[in-house]
């Protein structure tokens, strides 16, 4: 290897973030299998899983469990071994360590401390599905996962409405379906967008189109397996769905002005003040 990889010499200690297959097990690459056979401990969100993948490498390695709620208490055990030389890797079950899985504390710890911190680079779900999408890659925003709760979720993505950059999100299959609906009914159904399943997998299934389109497919048909949203960026022209239309369908019910936009303050998180003046432009004689 070259001085730029992974040493054994010298008792400093490092921290090796290792990525891991994020499906297919033959995505794994040669250096990081060298590493993880090379290393004095391995950092796991889940020990029966990462054992798996040691297993069938014929790897044998010490493991210590290291996931999002035990995070905090093993880093100070895990800089104080590396501090006495010890080299660690930190897989997660799949992909990139610290991408919206557990790892960036360790890894800022790690540098406080003055250990060296090293990349193994690999698969990473974002990448994949970006680079598959068919929508614009020179800039992008990755948002991860939306917040679980249906108003923080619609908060969340009215302040990406007039976002430029194409958005990358994780999303649980079971909430597929009404997240693309919020998404159609605050970014507007023609906004172009792909949806990747069950990436590098066997079922691997890359459904393309608007968001209405999605929404409607999945609205139908149950989603399953790990999934990945990317949706375009807003254009120039692009004039994202607003309050005010989903205010227009109360008003169109009998239901005064005041009391719709308090209605879709609640449902979106949004100042009911801003979705009342933003509704009162748009009727006629304004």
């Amino acid at each position: 290897m070259s001085s730029s990889n992974y040493s054994d010499s010298g008792p400093k200690g490092e921290l090796l973030v290792v990525a891991t297959p994020i499906g297919n097990p033959d995505d794994i690459t040669a250096r990081a299998l060298k590493i993880l056979g090379a290393v004095d401990l391995i950092a796991c969100e889940d020990t029966r899983r990462t054992g798996q993948l040691l297993a069938t490498h014929g790897i044998r390695k010490p493991m210590i469990s290291h996931y999002e709620h035990n995070e905090q208490q093993r880093v100070p055990d895990l800089i104080a071994r590396m501090k006495e030389g010890a080299k660690v890797a930190l897989v997660t079950d799949a992909g990139t360590p610290a991408i919206s899985d557990p790892g960036y504390r360790l890894v800022r710890a790690a540098h406080d401390a003055g250990i060296e911190v090293k990349a193994v680079p690999g698969p990473s779900a974002v990448i994949a599905a970006l680079s598959i999408a068919g929508l614009p890659t020179d800039r992008f925003l990755f948002e991860g996962f939306l917040p679980p709760r249906e108003a923080a979720m619609r908060k969340r993505l009215e302040s990406l409405a007039r976002e430029p950059r194409t958005m990358v999100f994780y999303e649980a299959a079971r909430r597929l379906a009404n997240v693309l609906a919020a998404m159609t009914s605050i970014f507007g159904s023609a906004r172009e967008a792909a949806v990747v399943r069950e990436i590098t997998k066997t079922y691997e299934e890359t459904a393309r189109g608007s968001l209405g389109e999605l929404a409607d497919r999945f609205r139908k048909v149950e989603a399953l397996g790990e999934v990945t949203i990317i949706v375009a960026g807003a254009g120039e022209g692009d004039e994202p769905a607003s309050s005010a239309i989903t205010v227009q369908m109360f008003l169109d019910e009998g239901i005064g002005l005041k009391q719709a936009s308090a209605i879709v303050a609640k449902l979106t998180g949004r100042p009911r003040r801003e979705i009342y003046q933003e509704a009162l432009k748009k009727r006629p004689n304004n």
